[in-house]
């Protein structure tokens, strides 16, 4: 899963985080991922996620590696 999400991370130069959390808001068994920050700088990331928008092969690459 790492790995893919790296991939996709770098494809798009957004943060792993950024990717993990679009691919969660992108499944349709889960309502609201939840996600925090302790500081400022893991801000960014959190709040690039609603500009990511995943192709579907991309999702469909996430899903099969986190299976």
């Amino acid at each position: 899963m790492l790995g893919a999400l790296d991939e996709v991370a770098a494809a798009h130069d957004v943060q792993v985080a950024t990717v993990a959390l679009a691919w969660l808001l992108a499944q349709p068994t889960v309502l609201s991922p939840i996600a925090s920050a302790r500081n400022v700088e893991q801000l960014g990331p959190l709040l690039a996620v609603p500009d990511l928008q995943l192709s579907a092969e991309e999702l469909e690459r996430l899903s099969e590696a986190s299976a």
